[in-house]
């Protein structure tokens, strides 16, 4: 017969006895605050502690790499209360857009109640996430840590419901709702993915994948007039030129690790260069393929995930001079 461990609750004051000097720094480490990206299902990276945001300080300050946007973690070891909740409402009132998650041991139906209904009466720029946390061990082991959301927003429901009404009022309506549809499907086709994490769909031709890092992320296309697909790396920001040509120096290592040549467009005039391989000859139109495209989408972004990753994490605009431009071109 085999022996089993028996799941044991250990009180959180056991192991942080502050909020400010011990749980904090605990999460805002890399290694932890990807447990609570994977709750959140997000790409958190960590900016600043106890950032000042109007007459308050957010406990953790981060940044969604998925889209550059800002996410404000709020910290309590203990049942919520109202002096926290005035704090999230006063962030939300100073920000145009912002996610905020508050941590707590234990949310009280009044507090989840009013998570709920901001956000059901805000809009999609403005996001609330009510997580609880715990810590559990088996036996002897380490204790490990549990977040559990008790309030997020309908963000399917709601995505889907004003994508359609943007959709009714656009002149080019079949085609959104197509867009809206294919990548419903290939959110679906995902599910379960290690690299690849479900995002809402929306009446667009792109759907971004986080590499951990802002300022750069990759990407797959749909266009329906050259009849392509693309997966690629994309670098948007002011230092695309300094990451694209320290990349460009390993051009021939990388391709070599795909299997495939990738385009390498510098796009001269703007602040964005890309990194790309296509899929010629494909029909969006023709849904009896979405799997097949789908299935491409995933597998080559997966594997310029493996290859370019490690490197993208690590770049440095500084390492850059323009004579290293000039020579490879």
């Amino acid at each position: 017969m085999t022996n089993l461990g028996r799941l044991e609750k250990v009180e959180l004051r056991d192991i942080w006895k502050t909020e400010d000097r011990d749980f904090t720094p605990w999460l805002a480490t890399e290694e932890n605050i990807s447990v609570l990206s994977e709750a959140l299902l997000m790409d958190l990276e960590v900016e600043a502690q106890e950032q000042q945001v109007g007459p308050f300080r957010a406990d953790i300050l981060c940044k969604d790499t998925y889209d550059g946007s800002w996410v404000l973690i709020e910290n309590q070891l203990e049942r919520t209360d109202h002096t926290h909740l005035g704090q999230l409402l006063t962030y939300a009132a100073g920000l145009t857009a912002v996610t905020i998650v508050w941590i707590a041991a234990k949310f009280t139906d009044e507090h989840r109640a009013a998570l709920d209904w901001l956000n059901n009466h805000t809009d999609d720029k403005i996001r609330f996430f009510g997580l609880e946390v715990e810590l559990w061990r088996i036996g002897e082991s380490l204790a490990a840590p549990k977040f559990n959301i008790v309030s997020k927003p309908n963000e399917w429901t709601r995505s889907i419901s004003r994508a359609s009404s943007r959709i009714e009022s656009d002149v080019v309506v079949e085609f959104k709702k197509m867009q809206v549809e294919y990548w419903t499907a290939f959110v679906d086709s995902i599910e379960g993915h290690n690299i690849i994490r479900p995002r809402k769909p929306s009446p667009q031709n792109w759907y971004n994948v986080s590499v951990g890092r802002s300022a750069m992320h990759l990407c797959t296309t749909i266009n329906t007039r050259t009849e392509s697909i693309t997966a690629e790396v994309y670098l948007p920001s002011e230092d695309a030129k300094a990451f694209f040509f320290l990349l460009f120096d390993m051009k021939d290592e990388f391709e070599a690790k795909l299997g495939f040549p990738m385009t390498w467009s510098q796009q001269d005039g703007r602040k964005v260069c890309r990194i790309y391989t296509t899929l010629e000859n494909t029909d969006i139109y023709d849904r009896s393929k979405w799997e097949q495209y789908h299935k491409w989408q995933a597998e080559t972004l997966s594997k310029i995930y493996d290859v370019f990753q490690p490197h993208l994490i690590k770049l440095n605009a500084d390492d850059w001079a323009v004579e290293d431009q000039i020579e490879a071109l």
